[in-house]
Parts: C-alpha cells; structure tokens; sequence
C-alpha cells in the first residue's frame, strides 16, 4: 500500500528511543524527511543516524520540551533544512510514578508545561504553513491511562487526559484545510518505560519483576506486549494519505488489553 508520504517532513517529538525511535523509523520507511528532538541529543543522534545509514534523511535536535523557548529556533532550523512541516507527531516523555493527591504545586507545573503545554505551542508554531498547504497531520501519542486510569500514574493520568479534548477540538477546527488531528495511544508496548514500570511495581510489591512482568503479559488478550514497530506502523499509517477520513478519533494500540469500550 502506498502511503502517499514520499519527501512529506516530519517532526517526531520524544525520538531518542522506545515509541519515538519506533515511529520515526516507520515513517522513514515511507521516504518521510524527519526532525527527530529529544532531551538527550546523542540518543536522538543515534535514532537519526540509524535512519540515514538505510538511505533515509533525518536530522537531530536538543529539544527539551519544558523549554517553550526552544520551539522558534528549532522549527526554523527545520523549516530551513527540510522544508515546512507536513507532519507532526508528538510524544512526550511520562512523569515519575506517583499519587494523583499530595503532589507539589511546582510537580503539576513543571510536567503540565512539558506534556501539555509544549504540544499545544509547537502544534500551534506548524499550523499555519499547514492550512496554508491545505495539508497536515497533527498526531499525539498519550497512554492508555486518558481511557483507563493506571494505578500509581496519577500526575500522567490527569494530564494526558487534557490532550484527548484539545486534540478533539482542533480536529474540529483544522478539518476543512485538509488536517486531521488524533490521539493514539500505547497500551503495553515493549519499551523502556514498561520496564522501568513492571521494576517499579517489583519493588513496590516486593516482587520479582519476572513475575510482575509474565502477570501483566497474561492481562492482555493477544497474551504479549506489543512491539515498537507496530506502534510505529499505527502512527505511519494515520500520517497518510489514506487516512484523510479519520480524525477527532482515540486509537488505541493495545492487544485488547483496554477492558472499556
């Protein structure tokens, strides 16, 4: 199937591993040119490389999404490189496990910029080159928990959510200048973050993370955490041409595991 991506630009958020790195490479694949940013250049640098020792262009980006400053310089030195942004896929680190209660004011500050806030300005920065081109595709990466609360994700779970009703109401906006705009979110995919997870949840329950981790696979209905490369498809496939159709929507990459309708 021809995704219709061929020399489109992307800018993937979050790229220095687990589902950026995924997505990113998905999308090269298509013949995407890509602008990887990430707190940690030399992992970025490693994604992009990756990319470009199979033929592929990419270029890396220091990009610390609390920074809202560091959005102007890094979008023009996209803008300059590649060309303007068709594609925007964001994806941002999570927070550190916790309660939603008892945390501090400067905690809610600090990740609501990060997580949030940073995607709505860098989304707000794109959008007017892609109405001017009748074309864009806005897609963000949240977590199971804006469907299904995830114990001890408290700061994660109320602020992810606040993504799902801003990217729904700019579908809204942007549908008749050829953008869609979805929210597509992971449920236990094979990454960093999960194993850091079952480690926590190992600790917390005094167990082996073995065990927390064959527990958690056995909730899942295709009885297996999902790979990187198929979130990274998902995500490919919503950025083409061919899903011009679907937008305001929650896609949900989770084996089944999501009990909720």
């Amino acid at each position: 199937m021809d995704l219709g991506l061929n020399n489109k630009t992307a800018i993937v958020l979050g790229a220095g591993g687990g589902l950026g790195s995924a997505i990113a490479h998905a999308l090269a694949m298509e013949g995407v040119k890509l602008a990887l940013g990430g707190r940690t250049l030399s992992s970025v640098e490693a994604t992009a490389e990756s990319i470009r020792s199979t033929g592929g262009t990419a270029i890396a980006l220091e990009w610390d999404l609390g920074q809202l400053d560091q959005i102007e310089p890094n979008v023009a030195r996209i803008e300059q490189e590649l060309g303007p942004v068709d594609i925007l896929v964001n994806n941002t680190g999570g927070p550190k496990p916790s309660t939603v209660s008892g945390q501090t004011p400067e905690d809610w500050r600090n990740n609501f910029e990060s997580m949030v806030l940073s995607v709505i300005a860098v989304t707000d920065r794109v959008l007017p080159g892609m109405k001017e081109r009748k074309w864009g595709r806005i897609i963000t990466s949240t977590s199971s928990g804006v469907v299904a609360p995830i114990p001890n994700l408290g700061l994660s779970n109320a602020l992810r959510v606040s993504l799902v009703g801003w990217s729904k109401t700019l579908a809204r906006e942007v549908g008749r200048d050829g953008i869609t705009s979805n929210i597509i979110l992971p449920g236990r995919i094979a990454t960093p973050r999960i194993t850091f997870l079952d480690e926590q949840k190992a600790k917390r329950e005094d167990r082996d993370v073995a065990d927390v981790s064959a527990e958690s696979m056995a909730s899942i209905p295709v009885g297996r955490y999902g790979k990187p490369e198929e979130y990274g498809d998902a995500v490919a496939f919503l950025a083409s041409t061919r899903a011009a159709y679907i937008t305001g929507s929650t896609i949900r990459v989770d084996g089944g595991f999501i009990a909720s309708i």
